[in-house]
């Protein structure tokens, strides 16, 4: 890989790992809630990547479910789980996508695994268990249940686009923004409360917290992303995305002030070892899971 495009992915993954704290802060500090902000979010996206919505992507209601899952429920479950989950362990949890994705594969594309993917997946799962463990039994923090939730929708809108063909990066990100604004924004209305308040008082920081993560992360970086798959081998671009879970990690202990002790870095290592292991097997869908999955993160 060349040197320019190599920083390019390290700025890339530090991006996408800055976007989960700031995700955070906008949650958990400043109390904006979490289906307004993604709702805020898609609404600037959808604006960004209007000219791309013509023509409609066939069939139009396997695109309006990928979007939904990928989109709509996938923020709405991250988002919610921030409240209360810290990045750190959410970036862990998150990686439980990549054996769902796998298992999906094999259940509606009839991919098949061999032992050493095996592996990986169940050092995968054991990992995000260690994270999720308390000395007193299974933690029943809904924050990483609800990563874990996300994990799922993400994983089966990953799966479900890979039946579809012919579908351009800006074009998928209209339809994302078309499909989950609405109705996230309406779902807010009926079951959130004090979203104007919580933006006046955050403030333009609260702004300017949308536009980066709808702007840069969504549309600049994803498009970044895109062209490095296409330049480049999948088995050499996937291992390296490992870095976004790092540097969030980081991240989280250095801004949001983030636990983290002995068991969560064994779960991490373990989690990330079985990741790095699925990645670099021949995979029809990991390129595309980690594409939408850090975009979104």
């Amino acid at each position: 890989m060349a040197l320019r495009d190599f920083a390019l992915l390290v700025l890339m993954c530090f991006v996408w790992a800055t976007n989960t704290i700031v995700s955070k802060i906008v949650i958990a500090h400043w109390g904006v809630p979490p289906l307004y902000y993604a709702g805020a979010r898609f609404a600037v996206v959808m604006l960004c990547t209007l000219p791309w919505l013509l023509p409609a992507p066939r069939p139009i209601w396997r695109m309006i479910i990928v979007c939904q899952l990928i989109g709509g429920a996938n923020f709405a479950l991250m988002f919610m789980a921030l409240k209360t989950a810290s990045p750190s362990a959410a970036s862990i949890v998150i990686q439980l996508g990549v054996p769902m994705t796998t298992v999906l594969s094999m259940i509606m594309l009839g991919e098949q695994v061999r032992w050493r993917r095996g592996i990986g997946m169940a050092l995968t799962l054991v990992g995000a268990l260690v994270v999720m463990w308390r000395p007193g039994g299974m933690s029943m923090s809904v924050g990483l249940w609800l990563v874990a939730a996300a994990a799922l929708a993400g994983s089966l809108g990953a799966v479900m686009m890979k039946q579809m063909d012919g579908v351009k990066p800006l074009q998928f990100q209209a339809w994302v923004g078309f499909t989950s604004a609405a109705p996230l924004l309406g779902f807010s209305a009926l079951t959130e409360q004090g979203q104007w308040a919580a933006t006046l008082t955050a403030g333009w920081p609260f702004v300017a917290a949308v536009l980066y993560s709808a702007i840069v992360i969504s549309v600049i970086a994803h498009t970044a992303y895109y062209g490095l798959i296409q330049k480049y081998e999948a088995t050499l671009i996937s291992p390296l995305v490992l870095m976004t879970p790092l540097f969030t990690i980081v991240l989280g202990v250095l801004v949001t002030h983030d636990h983290f002790d002995a068991r969560m870095a064994i779960g991490a290592t373990l989690a990330l070892a079985g990741v790095l292991i699925i990645a670099l097997r021949p995979n029809n869908v990991m390129p595309l899971l980690l594409q939408m999955r850090n975009r979104f993160l």
